[in-house]
């Protein structure tokens, strides 16, 4: 899949990611291979994301907006 973490000024990551957790508003969710399209409301709190070589990486957010569809995660956050 392809992680995207986007703010108003830079392009924190951008690259492939076997898995991505995510804090929503209504609770953490993870995302694999081949998920259900998905438009989602974040909270404060760290992405969690798990490269191919199998290394696990985060990024702390204080909010924004996940767009999942076809294997691209898409997160702009603030």
């Amino acid at each position: 899949m392809t992680l995207k973490i986007i703010s108003a000024v830079e392009v924190l990551f951008e690259g492939e990611a076997t898995a991505v957790t995510l804090p929503g508003t209504m609770g953490a969710f993870t995302v694999l291979h081949n998920h259900a399209s998905l438009v989602a409301m974040l909270a404060a709190g760290n992405i969690l994301y798990r490269m191919p070589d199998g290394s696990e990486h985060t990024a702390a957010i204080t909010g924004g907006v996940a767009d999942i569809d076809s294997n691209i995660i898409s997160v702009c956050v603030y």
